[in-house]
């Protein structure tokens, strides 16, 4: 395959912890270059330390687990609770996707159970979407590009949507080969650890990843650990039956299409 790049573009630092590196570090195990970027820069991820710390500290720790994974990393574009669907943030973003030329976009889905996410969801799908559109306003000069590429958005938290109602992955990918360094990773994000658990009754934050990973791991009826993604509408992005990321990892024994999810949304374009 061509053009072994992927890139996660998600809210928060340790979102894509939680919900995307696993595939990532299956994808780098095959030769793939691997770009991380969260939207928002973790502003709001507190109970003690003021703006400038914060931010600063949530940084580092994002910059920490990307060295960490040799991923590359990009910087944040806005706050936390600033992450609206709005020219301004599509116009940084941009760039930023034409820069990689990415053939897998990994992102939130638009069933997430924080705004947040579901509108860096959002710019992620238009920025794709728009890749090649040369009159597209941007915050900078960037070369537009045609190729295709392919987005999938990740499971929400506790696998419910806003609504909770059950939010069913399309693709599993079997995580529990890079379980440790997922949980490495998240460990760079120290701030974290107590937040949560003040501000969402989480009891252990590297357990949660772990109890997330099992949760669709049972859900997949074949793996330990696992995470879950839904491949978006090809149309404007891709050929109808383009699915690069079960084409990387399909053959090496690692992710497998639920049929089921498959038949239930089959449509001829």
């Amino acid at each position: 395959m061509s053009n072994k790049v992927a890139m996660a573009i998600a809210c928060h630092p340790d979102d894509i912890e939680f919900q995307m590196a696993g595939t990532l570090l299956q994808l780098q195990k095959l030769g793939w270059e691997i770009h991380y970027m969260n939207i928002a820069n973790g502003s709001l991820g507190t109970e003690k330390y003021d703006y400038e710390t914060i931010v600063r500290m949530r940084r580092q720790e994002a910059i920490d687990a990307c060295a960490l994974a040799g991923f590359h990393y990009h910087e944040s574009i806005c706050n936390d609770l600033e992450v609206f669907y709005n020219s301004e943030l599509f116009g940084k973003l941009l760039p930023e996707v034409r820069d990689v030329k990415p053939k897998i976009v990994l992102t939130h889905g638009p069933y997430d159970y924080m705004e947040d996410h579901v509108n860096a969801g959002r710019l992620a799908v238009s920025a794709a979407f728009c890749r090649g559109m040369g009159n597209a306003k941007t915050a900078r000069p960037s070369q537009k590009f045609d190729d295709f590429l392919t987005v999938y958005h990740a499971m929400p938290h506790s696998l419910v949507d806003t609504l909770r109602r059950p939010v069913i992955p399309g693709i599993f990918v079997n995580v529990e080969p890079v379980i440790e360094m997922k949980k490495q990773m998240l460990s760079c994000h120290k701030s974290q650890q107590s937040w949560l658990d003040v501000s969402q009754a989480t009891n252990s934050y590297i357990q949660g990843l772990v109890d997330g990973g099992k949760m669709i791991g049972r859900l997949s009826k074949k793996y330990g650990i696992a995470e879950g993604w839904i491949r978006h509408n090809p149309v404007g992005f891709c050929e109808k039956d383009d699915d690069p990321l079960m084409e990387a990892l399909g053959p090496a024994g690692v992710a497998f299409i639920n049929e089921e999810f498959e038949n239930a949304i089959k449509v001829d374009f």
